[in-house]
């Protein structure tokens, strides 16, 4: 049931529209003047109000868009017995979703509020859209590094800065890009993703600026470019140093002038967005080799965010594993499974080479296909754990020996299990053991331990 504000001095009018649209199920308020509905609209929510152009104390086409302040969401439909063109065109400029001329036909009242009672259904489909994206993009975790990431996103989304997202892939840089733009000024507004990587040269233009029906062959209609459809809101452009020079230089120069044409029309189209970029790659090297314009990287990485790679998160593993354990048993109507601490072992010490995304689609696959209530050893692809002990005690057999063969047999244990975690990224094993490139490669060559590159 809608409620519907009618505002019109003459009381023949209010009280036709009354009980019209009472018998037709509608709660209805009426006002004579508009200090009588200003009062109303302050107390009260309306779905739609029918007000008139001329009231006793005011211009209806003035009151309209303090009602649109007051209450946004109302649908306002303006009503005249003095109508003309111009007077419709201004009123639906100023926010009036339909403009009706008296004498009112019951049909004509009838069809707007059709109308009406449609566009609110989609709004309410929009917002819970909206609400449940807004929960999907929580990001799980409490390690160290995580809570870092948090404390950056909420600093950052308050800001208008672009912002540049580092991290493997798989990490979740696109779920970061989410976060921002759902905690900023901007989250009513577009959330436009773009793959970078994936638009040829060819084609830039027009998805980014877009075209004009006749604008090339087969362009049989006009389409809006994304950033045309990111106004207001934020552009997030994923995987940005795969993009080609060519493609590079146009996307400059638009950012720069924060205007362009689309293609086939001559009009300038001015345009308001934040940009977040995201990369896997090391864009100052990306620079360095040609591959990257440099005035462009400064452009887009006003302020650089890591998304750190799951492998470094420590107990996050076992809070993913049990969130997407939960999400996906509640998708596919099972019960969940639990796992066993054999797996949970594994889990720590796998590298996780595909890190958030490796593990969510590991955890979809094993709760479909578990048969028992325990996701065991047995379960999980050989690879995850054909270099893990799962026992729990390693017992090593003691041998008297020199202290200092001791330490080299430990160095050497510990060398190439990091090497094994960090899949064989010297410049991981090196940091995660505190020693720098120079002295790791000594040591590798004193233990004869190969690394494959």
């Amino acid at each position: 049931m809608l409620n519907i504000l009618v505002i019109d001095d003459e009381e023949n009018i209010t009280s036709l529209l009354k009980d019209i649209l009472t018998d037709e199920g509608y709660s209805v308020d009426t006002a004579r003047s508009i200090t009588q509905a200003k009062d109303l609209v302050r107390k009260n929510i309306y779905d739609a109000v029918f007000l008139d152009v001329w009231l006793s104390d005011g211009d209806g086409l003035t009151f309209l868009p303090e009602i649109k302040t007051l209450s946004p969401l109302t649908q306002v439909v303006m009503i005249s017995g003095h109508g003309n063109i111009p007077m419709a065109v201004k009123a639906i400029k100023e926010g009036a979703f339909d403009f009706l001329e008296k004498p009112l036909s019951t049909e004509a009242i009838i069809a707007v509020l059709e109308k009406i009672y449609k566009e609110i259904k989609i709004q309410q489909n929009l917002e819970y859209l909206k609400e449940k994206e807004t929960k999907d993009i929580e990001i799980i975790g409490n390690s160290e590094k995580i809570e870092e990431l948090k404390r950056q996103i909420e600093k950052v989304a308050k800001s208008n800065a672009w912002v540049m997202i580092f991290g493997e892939n798989g990490t979740g840089k696109e779920l970061v890009a989410k976060s921002i733009h759902y905690l900023s000024p901007r989250k009513n507004y577009p959330f436009v993703d773009v793959n970078a990587a994936a638009i040829p040269d060819d084609l830039f233009e027009s998805e980014f600026f877009g075209y004009e029906k006749g604008a090339f062959t087969n362009a049989f209609t006009r389409k809006i470019g994304k950033l045309e459809v990111a106004d207001k809101g934020t552009l997030f452009l994923d995987e940005v140093s795969d993009m080609s020079l060519s493609s590079q230089a146009k996307l400059l120069r638009v950012l720069e002038e924060r205007e362009f044409s689309r293609l086939g029309s001559n009009t300038k189209i001015k345009v308001d967005i934040r940009v977040i970029s995201a990369t896997n790659k090391n864009l100052q090297e990306e620079v360095e080799k040609g591959r990257f314009r440099q005035d462009l990287a400064f452009r887009l990485a006003v302020i650089p965010i890591t998304v750190p790679p799951l492998r470094e998160r420590g107990e996050d593993i076992l809070l993913l594993a049990d969130y997407y354990i939960k999400k996906f048993s509640i998708e596919n109507k099972v019960n969940p499974p639990i796992l066993s601490d054999e797996v949970k072992k594994v889990f720590l010490n796998y590298r996780w080479p595909g890190n958030v995304r490796e593990l969510k689609n590991l955890m979809e696959r094993l709760v479909i296909l578990h048969s028992e209530d325990v996701i065991t050893i047995k379960d999980l692809p050989s690879y995850m754990y054909q270099n893990v002990s799962t026992s729990k005690e390693e017992v090593l057999p003691i041998t008297i020996k020199p202290l200092k063969d001791v330490r080299e047999e430990a160095e050497r244990l510990v060398i190439k299990k990091a090497l094994e975690v960090m899949g064989n990224n010297l410049k991981e094993v090196a940091k995660a053991l505190d020693i720098d490139l120079s002295s790791l490669y000594r040591k590798l060559k004193q233990y004869q331990l190969e690394v494959e590159e």
